[in-house]
């Protein structure tokens, strides 16, 4: 087979005993030797066909690349090459694996389906920018503006004369002068039937112009309907089109991997990603997946943490529930970040009646997930019965370990939160940098942040609609090709500090072991290490510092 590349390595490492958890993991050495060959002698290739950003391209763009080892009915090993999305040459390149579904084949629904609707928007492009079109709907707009400006005008010279007119009223208590009150009352008629005419005029003028824009508009709304129903109709027989096989030789859709039971609409780019394509063409081709690797090449994306040349787990968003049915029957590593509950307790580090302190553990939830009920609260609240309120006054991130701050009672529980809210609460975070900074280094770090849509838990910076994130640091040392910083966050953010550090807009280098912006390593080099606040109960500024274990 043409797509199976054998190894030019001589004596490779054994094979691994278990499929890596794709979600979580550091690729072992046989799939960086596929990747190290790949490299070598496939990319430079692939190249010609994309530009990728590596040199000062201003359009280019890199992209996910993945390597998965394989068996063949031989038991012969070989590595198959796959590329996340499309190239600029199209979906095909030789040596590459193939697409799921092929979006830009001819002889397929989906081009001619987007040509009907590139044709829809052609002609509701060309009712918009008629000259009929523009001109009513500036008349209309024109109409409308000086319509409240002169109504404005006229009830305000009303209010004026009505004004004046309940002066001379008062001044003629006894009202002995009738003929003068039965011309003030006329007057006031007379502006009543002034108003009620002025806005007659103006409306049937308005009414006149609208008129005229009717036939256009409700073309343009049926025209807006039939887009819509023919795009969600397009959509839907697209998401059937991909269909993913496993191991044993089951087929489903994205419509049934993704909305049977939960009603979730895969996101945009689902199966587009590396790790489904290689999949897909192992089973086909009746190759068994030994192990794989991914790493993105090129220049990254504006918004999100990308680098060169770095190893990158798959996406949970658009992945993860692909590949759950992909994998059945493959054995699989354990998700590593799951920890065990057994002989686990509490690492408290401060309790009265009130509050209590403890030392969350890496990679532990503090509140239950989407897919397991094992957190910090739920040991809480098996612990603590009687205890009123939320009992979580914040969070940190599952990797994260370090100081926890927990209410006993829903008033103290408000009391804490509010000093969050008034952010009188003052958080430090140590952290280790993957990369060398100079000892000494401070600032702030100010980069609004929101959550990816098409990958949570991920964060992005977006300056349009994130909501604002600022950070200060402090690099108190560094040793090699790691440094020592100290965090302070000024908001609380998901993932913020995460970001600020790994974004080039910020430190711009990743914490280590942050498997989500960096690299995979044993942990996350993130520990809260002191919090500063006032107790609820007895007013007295409370300073808890917890040990860095790294």
């Amino acid at each position: 087979m043409e797509l199976i590349h054998r190894f030019k390595t001589k004596n490779l490492p054994d094979i691994p005993p278990v499929f890596p958890y794709p979600f979580h993991y550091i690729p072992d050495e046989l799939a960086k030797i596929a990747v190290s060959e790949m490299q070598s002698f496939h990319l430079q290739e692939l190249e010609k066909y994309h530009d990728f950003g590596l040199t000062n391209s201003q359009s280019g763009l890199g992209k996910m690349i993945g390597v998965l080892v394989v068996r063949d009915s031989q038991d012969a090993l070989g590595y198959l090459m796959a590329f996340s999305g499309k190239l600029d040459c199209g979906n095909h390149v030789k040596g590459w694996v193939p697409p799921v579904f092929d979006t830009l084949s001819h002889h397929n629904f989906y081009l001619k389906g987007e040509k009907e609707i590139t044709k829809i928007n052609e002609d509701i492009h060309a009712i918009l920018s008629s000259e009929s079109f523009t001109t009513l709907s500036r008349e209309l707009d024109l109409a409308i503006q000086e319509s409240v400006k002169d109504i404005a005008e006229l009830k305000q010279l009303q209010k004026r004369k009505k004004e004046e007119r309940d002066q001379i009223r008062q001044q003629n208590p006894l009202q002995k002068d009738k003929d003068l009150l039965e011309i003030l009352n006329n007057q006031s008629i007379h502006d009543h039937y002034i108003y009620k005419d002025r806005k007659k005029e103006w409306n049937k003028r308005i009414k006149s112009i609208q008129d005229e824009l009717l036939p256009m508009q409700n073309t343009l709304e049926a025209l807006k309907v039939k887009r819509k129903e023919k795009s969600t109709a397009l959509q839907r027989k697209l998401f059937e089109a991909y269909s993913f096989l496993n191991v044993a030789g089951k087929t489903q859709n994205l419509i049934e991997i993704f909305e049977k039971g939960r009603g979730i609409v895969p996101p945009s780019g689902s199966g587009e990603c590396t790790a489904p394509k290689l999949l897909q063409y192992a089973y086909l081709h009746n190759l068994h997946p030994v192990t794989m690797a991914e790493f993105w090449w090129g220049k990254p994306p504006e918004s999100e943490v990308r680098k060169h040349g770095m190893y990158y787990p798959a996406c949970t968003g658009k992945c993860k529930p692909i590949l759950s049915h992909m994998l059945q029957d493959i054995e699989v590593a354990k998700n590593p970040l799951k920890v065990s509950l057994d002989n686990f307790t509490l690492d408290i580090v401060w309790e009265d009646e009130d509050i209590l302190i403890i030392n969350k553990p890496a990679n532990f939830l503090t509140v239950p997930g989407k897919d397991t009920r094992d957190s910090i609260l739920s040991i809480l609240e098996k612990k603590y019965p009687h205890a009123s309120g939320p009992l979580i006054v914040h969070r940190l991130d599952m990797s994260t370990s370090g100081l926890l701050l927990v209410a006993k009672s829903k008033q103290v529980h408000q009391h804490l939160q509010n000093q969050f809210s008034k952010r009188k609460i003052k958080k430090t975070y140590t952290a280790i940098l993957d990369g060398y900074f100079p000892s000494g280094t401070k600032g702030t770090i100010d980069l609004p942040l929101r959550v990816n849509i098409d990958n949570r838990p991920k964060q992005i910076v977006c300056f349009a609609h994130g909501k604002p994130a600022k950070t200060h640091y402090e690099v108190i040392d560094n040793c090699g090709q790691t440094s020592r910083v100290l965090l302070f966050p000024i908001t609380g953010r998901t993932h913020q500090l995460r970001v600020h550090c790994a974004d080039s807009r910020g430190l711009g280098i990743s914490i280590k072991g942050d498997d989500l912006y960096g690299t995979v390593s044993d942990r996350l080099y993130l520990h809260a290490t002191e919090i500063t606040f006032i107790h609820p109960i007895n007013g007295k500024e409370m300073h808890i510092i917890s040990r860095c274990p790294f």
